[in-house]
C-alpha cells in the first residue's frame, strides 16, 4: 500500500507551535523530511492570485508541501466557511458567503496553468443553500471540461443529505470519480461528525452508482479515533455493498488542541494488512498508509481502475 516521504505534522499532544515537541512525540513512521519549497511557492502564488481555496491549506493537510511542490492541489469551492462542525476537521465553521459566480472559471484557469491531468474538486458543506452547492459543483466540472477536455475530474462531495436530485445534478456533469468520505465506523459517527450519518453516506455512494454506473464511487476512512478491527471490516463490507470501488485509508492527525485527540497511531504494517483486506473484498483501487488522504495521488489511484 502507498506511503510516501512527507512533511512532519503536529503530534496530537504536542503544544501548539512547538515543532520540536511534535517531532519527539510522533512515532518514527510519521517523521518525514520536508521537500524543497521553491515549486511549492509557485503553486501558492498561482492559487492566491486566482483567489482559490484548497482543502490542502484549509484542512491543514500534512501533504501540502509535497503536493504543491509537485504542482498539484485539491480545489475547495463554495468558500472557506463550513456550515457543519466536525471534531476532526480544521476548516472554519461560520456563516458562509454567497457562491462566487466566477469561481468555476478561476478554478479552470488554475487547473490549466498547473497542467493538471486529473482535477480534484471538493467543498465545504453548504446546508444554507437550497441545493447545498450541487449546481456549483456541476458548473466547476463544466468549466474544467471546456478548458481541459482531456483531463479527468474527481469530486469529493458533502452528503447533500442523500437527496437524489442533488446527487443527480453532480453525476450528470459526468465526473469520472464521485467521492464521498464515510470517515469512520458507525459507532463513532456522532462523536466525530455530529451532522453526518453513517447510513446516509452509504446511500450517497449507492445513489450515485444507481444514477450512472459508469462513475467510479470512492470513499475514505480515518484510523486512530478508537475504532476496532471488527468495526473497520464491517465498514469496508458496507462500502462495497453500496457500490464503492475505490478506497483510501489514512491516519487521523489532530489539526489543533481544539480537535479530537488521536487515540492511536496505527503502524504501517496494519495499514498494509487493511489494504490487502480491502482488495480481497473487491475494491478495485486501494491506497492505505499513514499519510494517505482522499485526494493524495488521486490520479494514480484512478489509473488503477481504468
Amino acid at each position: 500500500m502507498e506511503s510516501r516521504s512527507l512533511p512532519v505534522v503536529p503530534a496530537h499532544d504536542a503544544p501548539a507551535g512547538n515543532a520540536d515537541a511534535a517531532r519527539r512525540r510522533l512515532p518514527a513512521w510519521l517523521r518525514k523530511p520536508l521537500p524543497p519549497g521553491d515549486a511549492m511557492l509557485r503553486t501558492r502564488a498561482l492559487l492566491n492570485g486566482l483567489r482559490l481555496n484548497t482543502v490542502c491549506a484549509e484542512a491543514h493537510c500534512p501533504n501540502l508541501t509535497e503536493c504543491w511542490t509537485r504542482g498539484t492541489a485539491t480545489f475547495m469551492i463554495l468558500g472557506d466557511r463550513c456550515t457543519r462542525r466536525c471534531g476532526f476537521c480544521a476548516v472554519s465553521t461560520a456563516r458562509p458567503e454567497p457562491p462566487a459566480d466566477d469561481e468555476p472559471a478561476r478554478l479552470a484557469e488554475a487547473a490549466a496553468s498547473l497542467g493538471l491531468r486529473h482535477v480534484v474538486i471538493t467543498s465545504v458543506a453548504r446546508d444554507d443553500l437550497p441545493d447545498e452547492g450541487a449546481a456549483h459543483f456541476a458548473s466547476c466540472i463544466a468549466a474544467v471540461r471546456e478548458r481541459l477536455p482531456q483531463a479527468t475530474i474527481e469530486v469529493l462531495v458533502p452528503d447533500f443529505h442523500a437527496r437524489p436530485e442533488l446527487i443527480r445534478t453532480v453525476v450528470a456533469a459526468r465526473p469520472e470519480v464521485f467521492n464521498h468520505n464515510i470517515e469512520t465506523v458507525a459507532r463513532l459517527q456522532k462523536r466525530i461528525r455530529p451532522a453526518g450519518r453513517y447510513q446516509r453516506s452509504l446511500d450517497v455512494l449507492r445513489t450515485a452508482r444507481q444514477i450512472d454506473p459508469r462513475v467510479r464511487a470512492k470513499s475514505g476512512i480515518m484510523l486512530g479515533l478508537g475504532e476496532t478491527r471488527g468495526e473497520l471490516e464491517t465498514t469496508l463490507r458496507d462500502l462495497r455493498a453500496a457500490g464503492c470501488q475505490m478506497l483510501t485509508i489514512g491516519q487521523y492527525l489532530r489539526p489543533s488542541l481544539e480537535h479530537l485527540p488521536v487515540e492511536r497511531f496505527v503502524p504501517p504494517d496494519e495499514f498494509d494488512e487493511l489494504g490487502r483486506l480491502a482488495e480481497r473484498l473487491g475494491f478495485e483501487a486501494v491506497a492505505s498508509g499513514p499519510f494517505v488522504r482522499s485526494s493524495y495521488f488521486a490520479e494514480t489511484l484512478f489509473s488503477e481502475t481504468s
